[in-house]
Parts: C-alpha cells; sequence; structure tokens
C-alpha cells in the first residue's frame, strides 16, 4: 500500500520552509517595500527590480489549461534536472535508500543520485529496450525509494511498453517518475491522465523539446497535491526568474504553432530514418518516437570523428550499453538533414 508520509525523509517532513516576503502577501497591490529590491529600477532592465512569483502562479494557469489539470499538481522548475534533484532530497534518505534506473538512459538520474549519497540500482533494458520485469522484481527492497523510467527513452528513442509502467505502478510501494520529455513526439498517450489512478507517479515534462525552448531552462513535474507540496517545500523560494516566466507565458500562447512544428519534426524524422537505412555504412536505424534517431554504424567512432570535421556535431553513445557502435541523431531542419546525409555518404573509411 503507498504511503507517502513514510517515505518522505524526516527532515524534510519537519522542514520549515524559507518563508519569501512574496510568499507572505495574498492579493494585489501597488507599492512594494517588503523585499529589499532596489526601489530605482535597474539601469537597463527597469522592471526587473523586483524578485519574480516564487511559485509562477500565471506560468501554472496556462499549463493546468494546456495539461487539463488543476495549479496544485503542477511543479516547475530550473529544467527537468531541478525536479529530479528534489525527487531524491525528498524522499531518499542518503547512505539508505535507493532507487532504480534502466539504462540506457538519461544521464542526470545518475548524477543527481550520486550528488545525493543515494544508491543507484541499474537494471538494463532488454535488447529491445524494453523494462526487463523479472529483473526488477529482484532488485526492489525494502529501501527503495524511486523508480525512474524514461519514455520515450533517451537515447534508445523508444517508448516503454505501458502494460509493463502500470504493472510497476499497480505493485510499487514507491514513487515512480515517467520522464516524457519527448511525449510530444509520440502517439503513445501521455501518463497525464492516469494521476487521478495513481497516488504513487510522477510525471515529468519539459519546454525545451517539442516546445523549442531549452535556453529557457523550464521543466515541469506533475503528480498529487501531497508530492508538489514536498517539492516546493524544498525548492529555492525564487527558482524561476522573471524573464523566464514572461517568455514561457508568451509561448504558451502558441500552442497551434508547436503542434504544426511538432507535425514538421515528425515528418522529417521519417525521412531521415528512411535515408539513413539506405546507406552502407549504416548498419540499423532503430524505430524513435522522439525527436533523435539512435543509429548503429559500421563504425561510430570513425563516422563521429568525420562529422565533427565536416562540422557537425551529433551524440557519441558507442560506449553506452546496448548502444555498440551507435550515434544519436537530433533531428535537424531539412536544410540541417540534408548536409548530414551527404556528410555520411562522403565518409572514406
Amino acid at each position: 500500500m503507498f504511503n507517502l508520509e513514510s517515505l518522505v525523509r524526516n527532515n524534510i517532513r519537519n522542514l520549515k520552509a524559507y518563508s519569501s516576503a512574496r510568499d507572505e502577501f495574498k492579493g494585489e497591490a501597488s507599492t512594494f517595500l517588503d523585499a529589499n529590491e532596489n526601489s530605482l529600477g535597474s539601469p537597463t532592465m527597469k522592471w526587473y527590480n523586483r524578485y519574480p512569483d516564487p511559485m509562477q502562479l500565471k506560468v501554472k494557469e496556462k499549463i493546468a489549461f494546456i495539461k487539463q489539470l488543476s495549479t496544485e499538481k503542477i511543479f516547475i522548475g530550473n529544467g527537468s534536472d531541478e525536479a529530479i534533484d528534489l525527487m531524491f532530497r525528498c524522499f531518499c534518505e542518503p547512505g539508505v535508500d535507493n532507487a532504480i534506473v534502466f539504462p540506457p538512459t538519461y544521464g542526470m538520474y545518475e548524477v543527481s543520485a550520486n550528488i545525493n549519497n543515494i544508491n543507484l540500482k541499474k537494471i538494463s533494458l532488454t535488447t529491445d529496450f524494453q523494462l526487463d520485469l523479472p529483473a526488477l522484481e529482484e532488485a526492489i527492497d525494502f529501501n527503495t525509494k524511486i523508480i525512474w523510467i524514461c519514455s520515450p527513452n533517451n537515447p534508445s528513442g523508444n517508448s516503454i511498453n505501458r502494460d509493463d509502467i502500470e504493472m510497476i505502478l499497480n505493485n510499487f510501494d514507491g514513487i515512480v517518475v515517467v520522464d516524457e520529455a519527448y511525449i510530444n513526439f509520440s502517439k503513445q498517450r501521455s501518463f497525464l491522465t492516469d494521476l487521478k489512478d495513481y497516488p504513487n507517479l510522477v510525471v515529468l515534462q519539459t519546454l525545451s523539446k517539442a516546445w523549442g525552448l531549452a535556453a529557457l531552462r523550464l521543466g515541469m513535474a506533475f503528480a498529487s497535491e501531497e508530492i508538489i507540496g514536498y517539492l516546493n517545500k524544498v525548492k529555492p523560494p525564487y527558482n524561476i526568474s522573471e524573464p523566464v516566466q514572461q517568455l514561457a507565458l508568451q509561448a504558451l500562447d502558441e500552442i497551434g504553432q508547436v503542434n504544426d512544428m511538432i507535425v514538421i519534426l515528425v515528418a522529417e524524422r521519417s525521412k531521415l530514418e528512411q535515408s539513413l537505412a539506405l546507406m552502407t555504412e549504416v548498419k540499423k536505424v532503430h524505430p524513435s518516437d522522439a525527436n533523435f534517431l539512435l543509429v548503429e554504424f559500421n563504425d561510430a567512432k570513425k563516422m563521429y570523428q568525420h562529422l565533427v570535421e565536416c562540422g557537425i556535431v551529433v551524440r557519441d553513445r558507442s560506449t553506452v550499453v546496448l548502444c555498440e557502435n551507435c550515434l544519436r541523431i537530433t533531428v535537424g531542419t531539412e536544410h540541417e538533414n540534408i548536409i548530414l546525409l551527404k556528410a555520411i555518404e562522403g565518409f572514406k573509411n
């Protein structure tokens, strides 16, 4: 039986969160003399002398409308990486508890676990990049607090079998985090619609990928009000700057344009996949539900170096488990994809 309070670290449960000046104020006001800001403004950016909304309420309201969720179930972080770090800090006792990941997967789960002194158990995906449920069952113990699942997965690009994730949600008493950074490029249904059914579910999404706002570093966690409450309790008081909030508000009005870009990128992904599959230096193009392709070459190291010499940077994943001789290639513009294909054609071993 899932019991959130039994998972929360004692010091976090008893923590008195920092209360910023703007946290204590409710309602409308025109004169702000509460936060020791420079009342004269800034020489170059007049409106940025004030601290931002610590809870990003206007941004959350727009996200809530798009996602059809209440604002109380939304956490906004400095990229998804902040939410990942806070999950460890809230729910895993350093040196005692453990979490589980399924390599090959997003590397920040391991980095954050190491920073927080959390033992990370690694269960390799199967050869078709799916979950190994029998191995997972053996690995879980009393101190396993979080299971991290990236779907669509990075770097393999495929979606994880939904039935397998639901099996874990139904049988694991800890927290299951489903990282959906690339969900907008997939035909798979988001787990956001299942939050009401699973109190132990946390869904991560981002504005960095489909929304094209990687420079803003704005990630989102969706979960029960209780889980979100703990993340808000531990986060820095002003973790999202005012310029980022303002730019996010503008971008969130352009959902139609974002959907148009997704259609274009998915079409370019299909064209790129077909073209790569015909090339003599390519052994396999793995199916993808993301905005990138994992491509197996005859010699990935040499191909990577060749592409760098051509001014093209891709991601070398050849040393990662199950990704031998593979490069991860982001789907570019039509022009960029043509340049890439011509460079690969020009490779001489």
